[in-house]
């Protein structure tokens, strides 16, 4: 009977200390998750695509093992701060509307620095050439004070045409916009890749953004004030394992697109390509900062009525996460 007592104590003992053991055992490590706006959808999130692929979020020192999408704006913002890791790539508009709004955001980091995933696509047959053919013209755009009417007001300004000249209509979404488009309910869709590049032989391009419009911040990293005061070392893993993402991304294009058609479901040809076009303009920033490609955002915000008067970006943006190179940059 005592030998069957301590056997049972022996058991239990073992049983209590073994979530004391996993807590500090590699594998019990606690998995995280991230949120990226549209993953899986648009190519934001391609650098943490790659970087999971290749262990970097490991080397970098965070188990990062999931990302979390979302249609975008404030439902991103709403799914970081929900999160026990409350890190995301959101949309510069997103952040801003967060801050007004009090909420507990700080950027941390650039995500996205280019425009060239974007453009106006028009039927074969429509006599649309370019930009000033639009004039008197519908346009769908996606939704009111969305990305897509403001890069299509930014180009028509940049062309010297009064945005009023060109009836904006909203679909809803970019494949509604095409449906309007092939209906005859509009002239003309602004369109994103890879969306723009499955469906090419169907349509012809009015424009691509990036050829008109210069470089500007159109993603950021975002984190709690809380979150980064209280786990620097996490916050700096995850800028620097997405960073390395991106280099890998540039080493490797053809890699990066393997992984792209995988995980985004795309065909090899279309991945290849959406991967190629991006490279050139270099879309995906390693996370420094640019004042220039700030200010251009805030400019085409301003537009649409999303920004009324300057941008304090000292109370919103901190460079001490990011790594010792890219602080100077």
């Amino acid at each position: 009977m005592t030998l069957r007592l301590r056997k049972i104590r022996s058991l239990v003992n073992c049983l209590m200390l073994f979530p004391v053991i996993a807590a500090f055992s590699p594998s019990g490590a606690r998995a995280e998750e991230i949120s990226v706006t549209q993953y899986g959808q648009s190519l934001y999130g391609l650098p943490y695509a790659v970087a999971l692929e290749k262990g970097l979020f490991k080397k970098a020192g965070i188990d990062i093992t999931g990302i979390l999408s979302s249609g975008g704006g404030g439902t991103t913002v709403r799914n970081i701060l929900a999160s026990p890791t409350p890190y995301g790539e959101v949309a510069v508009s997103a952040a801003l509307a967060a801050q007004r709004q009090g909420l507990d955001v700080v950027i941390v980091n650039v995500g996205t620095r280019s425009v060239a995933e974007s453009s106006v696509v028009t039927m074969p047959n429509s006599g649309i050439k370019t930009v000033a053919d639009l004039v008197g013209k519908k346009v769908a755009i996606t939704s009111p004070k969305g990305v897509s009417e403001m890069l299509l007001m930014m180009v028509l300004e940049a062309k010297g045409i009064d945005p009023n000249k060109v009836t904006r209509v909203a679909s809803g979404g970019y494949v509604n916009s095409l449906t309007m488009l092939e209906q005859g309910a509009v002239s003309a869709a602004a369109l994103i890749e890879p969306l723009s590049i499955i469906r090419k032989d169907k349509y012809a391009t009015v424009y691509k953004t990036g050829d008109v419009l210069k470089p500007m911040t159109t993603s950021v990293g975002i984190t709690t004030r809380k979150f980064a005061k209280e786990s620097p070392d996490k916050l700096r893993a995850i800028i620097a394992g997405r960073r390395a993402g991106v280099d890998a991304l540039y080493a490797d294009p053809a890699g990066a697109a393997k992984i792209l058609e995988r995980d985004f479901k795309l065909t090899p040809a279309v991945a290849k390509e959406a991967v190629d076009n991006m490279i050139r303009p270099k879309m995906w920033s390693e996370g420094n900062f640019n004042q220039a490609e700030l200010d251009r955002m805030i400019d085409g915000l301003r537009l649409i009525g999303e920004v009324n008067g300057p941008v304090d970006w000292s109370t919103l943006i901190d460079l001490s996460y990011l790594p010792a190179d890219l602080k100077g940059k």
